[in-house]
C-alpha cells in the first residue's frame, strides 16, 4: 500500500502520513483474508462497511463555494473517514485483526482530526492538531491522504463481503504487542451532546501519571504497567486514547 515507503507527504505538506502499521496490517489482512484464515464475523464485516461508505463517498458539499471550497471539502472526506474508523475502533466490538486494522487506518489518518473542522468543545479528544493555513505553514497533506482510498477501498470491499450461506466466522490470533511509553494518558467522556470530559489516567497504585508505562495490548484488552510494579486494565482508557498516543511501529 506504500510502496515499501513509512511515510507520504505531499510536495505542500509538513504533516507526513504515519503509514507502517498501515502497510503492515493491511498486508496481514490481504493474506489471512486470501487463505480463509480469516473469515470476518458479522460484527467485522458491518464495522467495515461502514468505514467504505465513508472511503467511497463524493465529496461533501458545501452551500457557498470558493476558491478553496474544493481542498476543503476532500480535507472534510477523509476527516469523515477517520471519524467513522475511531468510533468502530473503540466501539470494542470488532475481533483482534478488524480492530488492528482500523487502528492502522486512523492513525494514517491522523493529520485531519481537527482539519478542516476542530471539536468545538476545548476539552473534546485531540490526537494531534493539524495545522491550519492562518499558521503560515503548510496544511495536511491531502494528496497524500487520498493517494490511500483506493487500495483501502478494495480491501475494505473484501473486508464488508458477508460468509457464504454455512460458513462459520474464523477469527485467527490476536498478535499482542508491547510498547513503553513515557507520558500522560487522557480518558474522555461525553456525558451530553457538546460536553466533553478529559481526565488524567493515574496508577491506582502509586497514583504516577506520567509513567514510563509498560503498555500491553492483545487487541481484545490494553494493561498499562507502572513503574512501581502494579499492572492495571481497568483504566477505561478506549484504543485509540493509547495507540493513537504511541510510535509508529
Amino acid at each position: 500500500m506504500t510502496s515499501g515507503h513509512d511515510t507520504h507527504v505531499a510536495a505542500s505538506g509538513a504533516h507526513p502520513l504515519l503509514t507502517r502499521a498501515l502497510t503492515r496490517e493491511s498486508g496481514r489482512a490481504r493474506q489471512l483474508l486470501t487463505s480463509g484464515e480469516w473469515r470476518p464475523a458479522s460484527s467485522d464485516a458491518e464495522a467495515a462497511a461502514a468505514v467504505l461508505a465513508r472511503l467511497t463517498a463524493p465529496l461533501p458539499t458545501q452551500r457557498a463555494t470558493t476558491a478553496r471550497t474544493p481542498a476543503t471539502d476532500r480535507d472534510r472526506r477523509l476527516q469523515r473517514i477517520l471519524r467513522t474508523t475511531l468510533h468502530h475502533l473503540d466501539a470494542g466490538a470488532v475481533s483482534p485483526p478488524t480492530a488492528a486494522l482500523l487502528a492502522a487506518v486512523a492513525r494514517a489518518l491522523l493529520p485531519w482530526h481537527a482539519n478542516p473542522n476542530p471539536p468545538a468543545a476545548a476539552a473534546a479528544p485531540r490526537y494531534g492538531a493539524a495545522s491550519r493555513p492562518s499558521d503560515g505553514v503548510a496544511v495536511a497533506p491531502t494528496e497524500a491522504g487520498e493517494a490511500l482510498l483506493p487500495d483501502l477501498i478494495a480491501l475494505f470491499t473484501t473486508l464488508a463481503a458477508t460468509c457464504p450461506p454455512g460458513t462459520v466466522p474464523l477469527t485467527p490470533p490476536a498478535l499482542r504487542w508491547q510498547v513503553p511509553h513515557a507520558g500522560r494518558f487522557r480518558r474522555h467522556g461525553r456525558p451530553a451532546t457538546g460536553v466533553w470530559t478529559a481526565e488524567t489516567v493515574g496508577c491506582p497504585g502509586c497514583g504516577g501519571t506520567a509513567g514510563p508505562w509498560t503498555v500491553t495490548c492483545d487487541w481484545r484488552l490494553i494493561t498499562l504497567g507502572c513503574p512501581c510494579g502494579v499492572v492495571t486494565h481497568e483504566h477505561g482508557l478506549a484504543f485509540s486514547e493509547v495507540w493513537l498516543l504511541l510510535p509508529d511501529a
